[in-house]
This record gives C-alpha cells, structure tokens and sequence, in this order.
C-alpha cells in the first residue's frame, strides 16, 4: 500500500507517525515543524531523539546566557539542593495546570524574579514581573514559593543556613542560564520543563507527593 500524503506539506509521503496530529507526516515536516506549529507531546520518540541529538552536539554560547557574566558555584547548588527542588515543584506545578506553558515563558518568568533578587541583594527593593499573562503568573507562583520555602524553614534556621537574597538570586539566575541551554529556542519547545518533571517520581504531579521528593 502507498504512503499517503503528508497532510502538512501535501508534497512528500507521509512515513512517519505524528502523535501529536494522531497521524502520519513526512520527516522533513516532523523536523522543520517540530515544536514550531506542532505542538509535541513530551514522549514522542522523534522529538526523544532530536534533543539528545542536540544535547550532544549542541555547545552553548557561554556569553549569550542570561547574566552570563554570573557563574554559579557547585558548592552553592549542593549547599542549597532543597530549595532548587522547591523551586523545580513550583514550575512543574503551574505547567500541570497550565499546560500551554513553554521554556521560554519559563524562561522569562526565572529571569525576571532573579533580576529582582539581584536589586534586592544590593538593598533596593525594586520589582518588574512580566507583563505576559502566562509568565507573570509563574513569577508570582515563584515569588510565594520562595517565601512558602522561607517560611517551611523556620526564622531561626534561615538564619542559620545563611539563606540571604544574594542565595536566592543565585538559584534564580542558575535556573534562568539552564533554562536557556536546555531549551531547544523553538517556540513550543517544553525540554527545560520535561528535564525538571524528571527528577521527580512518576505521578509526582497528579498526586499529593511531597514536593521534595525527587526521584532515585
């Protein structure tokens, strides 16, 4: 039996099973549209492949990061691994229930909260959230977070760790820098989020799971 056409360009054989169209396209399609017009479900085995493909080959440019002139020690993400898991529930949280959610409003909603971190550790209180619906809302989901996270700790013992807005400023602008290599830049793409989804446990996010729970 003949291919049929692919249904996107009505040009090349359809080969190539789509999960997100629940039919066949051609491959030329699948790679040029992926996460551009298609919106790709996170388990498809084409887009599986083409991220590790990118991850391999793919070097990112250390100078285009976001405060790329900001490099965060190995030493500061062990010292706050807690914290960095709140944060990562927070975001996989609001994608569950938004799922319209991309690496780039991700991306620009970290940003922003860390650039208000970053005026904060000099002492000045200054705040600009972003005026994009979707983004504003996971900065302020973020926002309540830290201060959910703050308040978990206990005064006494954020004292103690030494937990300051300079720390928080640091897990900010280290997840605003992995939010941007990982992402693929195309604009439906999801890798930044899927690649905080998996360090939790399966069904983490559709269950009353602890949220510092991450997977073994």
């Amino acid at each position: 039996m003949n291919n049929p056409i692919c249904p996107i360009c009505r040009q090349r054989k359809a080969k190539r099973y789509c999960p997100a169209k629940m039919e066949a396209i051609c491959t030329i399609c699948c790679g040029t549209e992926r996460e551009v017009t298609i919106d790709c479900p996170s388990g498809c085995p084409h887009l599986i492949a083409s991220r590790q493909f990118q991850r391999e080959q793919h070097k990112p440019d250390w100078a285009k990061l976001p405060f790329a002139e900001h490099h965060v020690s190995r030493k500061a993400l062990r010292d706050n691994e807690t914290l960095l898991s709140k944060l990562s529930y927070v975001i996989c949280s609001f994608a569950e229930g938004n799922p319209s959610l991309v690496d780039a409003d991700a991306g620009a909603a970290i940003q922003a909260l860390a650039e208000t971190y970053q005026t904060l550790a000099k002492g000045i209180v200054y705040e600009k959230p972003p005026h994009h619906k979707t983004q504003r809302e996971l900065y302020d989901a973020l926002k309540s977070g830290v201060d959910e996270y703050k308040q978990d700790q206990g005064p006494g013992l954020v004292a103690k760790l030494g937990l300051h807005d300079s720390e928080l400023r640091d897990m900010l602008i280290f997840y605003a820098q992995v939010a941007s290599v990982r992402s693929s830049g195309r604009p439906k793409s999801r890798a930044f989020l899927d690649s905080l989804r998996d360090l939790f446990k399966p069904g983490t996010f559709s269950s009353n799971v602890s949220p510092l729970i991450l997977a073994p």
